[in-house]
């Protein structure tokens, strides 16, 4: 936990304009699939079995669809709107399975500044290197709130 120490929070709702874009690429390494299915132990052989996952339409281990998502996740959280932000709604499909070692170039668009409801919608798509769509959705994004300052010595034994 990081008591007493000042996080820089991501943009405010009104700081953010229809139309921002943000570019991620991903290299989908075998460090980063074998953590994931370590931690949720994850033992589905179309993840991790080359012989099982060759006799299946997908000839070859592909990657875990929530893992994807996760990348998602993480590029809210980090960047758009970033630190301090919150995923309240997410449809996202998965056209195509993405393969281990794959490279995915991923897009995401504002498309819907909402002050209202405190919310932001962006569009995300991601492609592989044959430049074939195999993310395609939406996240509603609550975006950073604005803090009081907190003038109170309640907080000092922590």
């Amino acid at each position: 936990m990081l008591l007493g120490k000042k996080r820089k929070l991501g943009r405010k709702i009104d700081e953010m304009t229809v139309g921002e874009k943000l570019t991620l690429t991903e290299k989908i390494e075998d460090n980063e699939l074998l953590l994931y299915l370590g931690l949720t132990n994850d033992a589905n052989p179309l993840y991790i079995q080359h012989d099982y996952a060759s006799q299946t339409p997908f000839k070859k281990p592909i990657v875990p669809s929530i893992m994807l998502t996760g990348i998602i996740t993480s590029a809210v959280s980090k960047y758009l709107p970033g630190p301090g932000s919150h995923i309240v709604e997410q449809t996202i499909e998965f056209p195509k399975p993405v393969y281990h070692y794959a490279t995915v170039q991923f897009l995401f668009e504002v498309t819907e500044v909402n002050p209202h409801n405190h919310l932001v919608t962006i569009q995300v798509s991601a492609t592989n290197e044959e430049d074939e769509k195999v993310i395609n959705g939406t996240v509603k994004v609550c975006p950073p709130h604005r803090l009081e300052k907190m003038n109170s010595h309640a907080l000092e034994n922590f």
